[in-house]
């Protein structure tokens, strides 16, 4: 009887599992005992592209600020020059 009790739970085991596989939850498994997952190559390209035009931003963003700080020192430059007054003109002029 332990044979036949067994070889019915075999049997029975067999259909079980393969529900159990061929369903959402066992694919989650699967998946997670795979590990993880390799990059997709447009993705990984993706990911290269923003870190390139991230520095390309930070790199005009300096630009941008030393133009300001040039413009700022021409400015008063052109302010002070004319509150000055104008020098004297040479003798016999």
């Amino acid at each position: 009887m332990g044979i036949i009790a067994l070889i019915l739970l075999v049997a029975l085991l067999i259909p079980i599992i393969g529900i159990v596989i061929d369903s959402p939850v066992g694919r989650a498994l699967a998946r997670r005992l795979e590990g993880p997952e390799t990059t997709n190559a447009t993705l990984a390209e993706l990911v290269r592209r923003v870190e390139v035009l991230e520095a390309d931003v930070d790199d005009l963003t300096r630009s941008v600020q030393a133009l300001q700080e040039e413009n700022q020192f021409l400015q008063r430059l052109l302010e002070d020059g004319a509150h000055r007054p104008s020098l004297p003109k040479p003798p016999g002029a």
